[in-house]
């Protein structure tokens, strides 16, 4: 399933038009983006949750030629889905 195919499956089950539906789903990944940049958890029960986690540094190797690069640590979006799910 795609954003479009989403946005349609909402608009059918919420009765919304298209576009309301699109606002609506434009409007949570924009808020959900911006809990998790500001290092907060997105909980929604039923679901799942959304956390922000570490990744630490590490030696990677580049395919083409083989030789090891240094990997810099960075921050990573990570879902964990309920028990419902």
């Amino acid at each position: 399933m795609n954003k479009a195919d989403l946005i349609a499956a909402m608009a059918a089950e919420s009765g919304l038009s298209k576009v309301d539906s699109k606002k609506a789903l434009d409007a949570f990944l924009g808020a959900t983006a911006k809990a998790l940049k500001a290092g907060n958890r997105v909980t929604l029960v039923g679901f799942g949750s959304f956390v922000v986690g570490q990744r630490g540094a590490r030696t990677g190797r580049n395919p083409r030629t083989g030789a090891s690069i240094k990997i810099k640590a960075k921050k990573v979006v990570k879902f964990r889905p309920s028990i419902e799910l």
